[in-house]
């Protein structure tokens, strides 16, 4: 999720509503910024970390080309079968909106619910993880396993800096954004013109060829790991139509208030670094980018499901755009592959926190979104909290 990071710093300028009865957030993105903002959500850490967890997984170099293709294919599919839901239900929240129209509302709440309470934070644990990991390397050479302390100290450091940033300003989140942009399609390019003119010089090692599939594993459990890491490259491709400021009535309110000065989102964005600083403390990228694979594909896969029910149940609705059967056919299979697959084959107890997590969401939601029972003791803590931190609840965002 670090796309998720970043949007948040690029929301835009904050004004009061006319009459001072609000606060209000104004978008004010110019061109670059937007630019720069697409930029930053389609060239994540996936691209510079994932080819090791692909290579890892799979065992070999062939392998794990077949695999990225097989990514690509799954990506191109996925972003399909999301289009034609996004012209039968053209409501904005993505998953969120699809599952609430077709299985109705506690589904779809605890999307939201993993979302932001683990989806998000954790990807944000594993972008710090992975800047961690390239900005320790130059000092220590030739050293494979780098010290722990300093590693996932600078990634929490790389955490408290970007909260401060965007708790601070929007508009010098934005500025950050625009140079982490650039910073990363200029890291491309050295990548790929330093690789192609190793390659053209003859110093590769284009032996490796002759045994490109050579120690290739046979574990079903593995290469839905190695899918796992090769689609957190792609992750994004399931943003058609995914606006999640204008869900309708927020219940996680002190999380939707802003500064009253700042006009900044402070209390979600520190709650959001309190939850990724506790994930970095255990955790490593691949094993965070693992099950944050596992809970997204269940998403994808309930909402393909929304997919199907509506080619079955309601076959005379309008499609603008259709996409052959046997894609969201084929979705829906990988899905259920790359959920139980790693279960069954290579089980691991964080799987079993991670699925009580989420069923935790049940009683969370009948409490508070079914038969919205509002503790006083929870209000007045809300009423303390949004004293302490000098915020104030916003009105609907305007253009």
């Amino acid at each position: 999720m670090e796309r998720s990071q970043e949007r948040n710093g690029g929301e835009g300028v904050a004004g009061r509503e006319p009459g001072g009865e609000g606060l209000r957030l104004r978008r004010e993105i110019g061109l670059w910024s937007a630019v720069s903002l697409m930029a930053g959500c389609m060239i994540g850490s996936g691209v510079f970390m994932s080819p090791q967890g692909v290579l890892v997984y799979m065992g070999s170099p062939g392998a794990s080309l077949v695999v990225w293709a097989g990514c690509g294919l799954l990506a191109m599919m996925g972003a399909l079968c999301y289009a034609e839901l996004s012209a039968l239900v053209p409501k904005s929240g993505g998953e969120y909106a699809y599952i609430l129209q077709i299985f109705g509302s506690l589904p779809a709440f605890l999307v939201i619910y993993t979302f932001v309470l683990l989806v998000r934070p954790a990807a944000i644990a594993a972008v710090s993880l992975s800047f961690a990991e390239y900005a320790v390397t130059p000092f220590y050479p030739g050293c494979s396993l780098m010290p722990q302390a300093v590693l996932k100290g600078v990634a929490a450091s790389c955490i408290l800096l970007l909260m401060l940033v965007n708790c601070w300003s929007s508009r010098l989140a934005t500025m950050l954004v625009n140079v982490c942009a650039v910073a990363k399609v200029f890291s491309l390019l050295v990548i790929v013109v330093g690789g192609a003119v190793v390659l053209g010089q003859g110093r590769g090692h284009t032996e490796t060829f002759l045994l490109a599939f050579h120690n290739t594993t046979q574990q079903a459990g593995r290469i839905g790991m190695a899918f796992y890491q090769g689609m957190w490259s792609f992750d994004g491709w399931n943003n058609v139509n995914y606006v999640v400021e204008e869900l309708k009535n927020p219940k996680p309110q002190l999380l939707s208030m802003v500064h009253v000065h700042r006009l900044t989102p402070t209390p979600a964005l520190m709650f959001t670094t309190a939850v990724a600083l506790v994930l970095v403390i255990p955790g490593s990228f691949s094993t965070i980018v693992n099950f944050l694979s596992f809970l997204g594909w269940i998403t994808y896969g309930t909402t393909i499901g929304c997919l199907l029910y509506l080619r079955i149940k309601k076959k005379n609705l309008p499609r603008p755009y259709k996409v052959p059967t046997i894609i969201p056919v084929i979705m829906l299979l990988a899905s259920l592959y790359l959920v139980l697959a790693p279960i069954i084959d290579h089980p691991q107890i964080e799987f079993l926190y991670i699925f009580l997590f989420l069923l935790s969401g049940i009683p969370v939601y009948f409490l508070f979104v079914y038969f919205q029972c509002q503790p006083r003791c929870l209000q007045m803590a809300t009423l303390y909290l949004q004293l302490l931190l000098e915020v104030a609840p916003t009105t609907k965002n305007v253009d």
